[in-house]
Formats: C-alpha cells, structure tokens, sequence
C-alpha cells in the first residue's frame, strides 16, 4: 500500500481548507510566524517536567503528532506565501551542512 503523500496536493487541501473559511487575510509571513511559534511550544510542552528517560505514552505519541503536523502546516503555509518548495530549502540546508563542521565532532 502506497501512503506517499504528495506536497503539492497537501498545500492545495491546505489553500482550500483557508479560502474555504476565508483566512487568507490573516495569513501573512508576521502572524504564520507567531501562529509556528505557538505550536512549536505546544511540542514542547509534551515533555514538560518529564525526566529526559520517560518513554510517551500511546496518548502523548499521538498528542506530539498533532503538533508537529501543526507546525508543519504553519511552515507550509509560510513557504506557500514565500513561494518556495519547503522540500528544496530543507535539501539546501543539509547540503550546506554537510559541509559545516562543528566542535562536538572532534
């Protein structure tokens, strides 16, 4: 069974999801950041106060996907309004990494 989900459909389904509640007016670069960064804290708050050893739970692993897809659909729109492929500027910042060097390699 193939579940490989393509990015230009997502962004569609996304685009349409927006337009159909008419949000587009909200959606510039300033509040897609904010709106990121509240979700990015959501992530986090999942490991809040739990000992770095603590396994998820089966809720939690669920709870975490939720918010790592909320973060990623803020990124995508971000990307959408930058009109950029999110897949390119990831690959362009490993490819720029493979070449950094960092004082923990050593």
């Amino acid at each position: 069974m193939n579940n490989k989900v393509d990015y230009q459909q997502v962004i569609a389904e996304l685009i349409k999801f927006r337009d159909d509640r008419n949000w587009q007016k909200y959606h510039n670069l300033k509040n897609l950041a904010e709106s990121l960064n509240l979700e990015a804290s959501e992530v986090l708050e999942i490991f809040q106060w739990k000992p770095e050893s603590q396994q998820l739970d089966e809720a939690e692993v669920d709870h975490l996907k939720e918010e790592l897809a909320d973060t990623l659909i803020y990124s995508f729109y971000m990307c959408e309004k930058l009109g950029v492929d999110p897949l390119e500027i990831v690959q362009k910042k490993v490819d720029f990494n493979q070449k950094r060097h960092w004082k923990i390699d050593d």
